[in-house]
């Protein structure tokens, strides 16, 4: 057994002036630490990275501040839908759902894929009989739906674009919706979780990098987790998630120098926006992101709670 464990959240990346000039910075900082706390809680008395993770997206998903569950973004159609997965670093089980509706915790049925299913991805009508057949309550439309969320789908509907989330023309790398976990248990073994609400006015069936293992999310105990936030089509093509993975795999890279070097790759290709939290098999932190901002908070090696709101590149 380690004699330590860390964990890491995150709640989006992008421009965040907007959380001081509405006055929320208090709020995520308030979210943000509390989570860690009680993930904490969960990891130094033994508990397993793989329900940290579960537990402490949960909370984010049910903080209506993230555009994961409640809170969701909105796609064409004024509807709430949700993709979500997690990832066990012992073996590389893994589950993850895509296009699901009324779901109060997508992770949590990303989690049940993993334990309950032979598959990994399951999506839209078939991910929503899984969860019928897991007795997972489907919840009313109005439990997710913000005024906020309403106003920003209005505005695209005007504009005649998807956009990001609180993305708008003056600002624009405003906040990336998406939120994740990655932890370390005293075992030693490591685990990751992502779930999104997606984009604002999204059409055509579109998921993104969240659903998809090793590019939104990643875990391995023989090198680190991962779970990422930004544009996710520049995700996708560049599978970020397990491309951070093979720099620790194969230069010998830690997890600082691994999501530099990944969020550099993803500049470099793609001129990709958004960031990473990666935990080493050490249990080293690290955070990047090309955008001006990322939402994260961190417990490296069993030590104090730290919080990042916006911090440069």
């Amino acid at each position: 057994m380690s004699n330590s464990y860390s964990l890491m959240v995150h709640g989006g990346a992008g421009a965040l002036q907007h959380i001081k000039h509405e006055g929320n910075e208090a709020k995520f900082e308030r979210s943000i630490c509390g989570i860690l706390e009680q993930g904490r809680n969960i990891l130094e008395q033994g508990g397993a990275a793989l329900d940290a993770v579960e537990y402490c997206a949960s909370l984010l998903e049910d903080d209506p501040l993230y555009n994961a569950g409640r809170g969701s973004v909105l796609n064409e159609y004024g509807e709430v839908e949700m993709d979500a997965a997690i990832m066990r670093g012992l073996d590389l089980s893994a589950g993850a759902v895509a296009s699901i509706k009324g779901i109060k915790n997508p992770i949590s049925l990303a989690r049940q894929v993993l334990e309950h299913s032979e598959h990994v991805m399951l999506a839209g009508h078939g991910a929503m009989k899984f969860a019928e057949f897991q007795h997972i309550k489907v919840w009313p439309d109005h439990y997710f739906i913000t005024e906020a969320r309403v106003k920003q789908l209005e505005e695209a509907r005007e504009a005649g674009q998807m956009i990001l989330d609180h993305e708008d023309s003056e600002e624009p790398q405003e906040k990336f919706g998406t939120i994740g976990v990655v932890a370390r248990d005293l075992h030693g073994n490591l685990a990751a979780g992502t779930s999104t609400g997606g984009i604002v006015n999204k059409r055509w069936g579109r998921v993104g990098d969240t659903p998809v293992i090793g590019a939104g999310v990643f875990a391995d105990n023989t090198t680190c987790a991962v779970s990422a936030t930004g544009y996710g089509e520049q995700f996708l093509r560049t599978v970020l998630a397990k491309t951070i993975a093979d720099l620790i795999d194969f230069q010998g890279l830690n997890a600082q120098e691994a999501a530099a070097a990944g969020i550099k790759y993803l500049v470099a290709k793609v001129n990709g926006l958004g960031g990473v939290i990666v935990i080493d098999r050490q249990g080293q932190c690290a955070a990047q992101h090309s955008t001006s901002g990322m939402i994260y908070g961190w417990i490296e090696q069993s030590g104090v709670a730290h919080h990042q709101l916006a911090s440069p590149v």
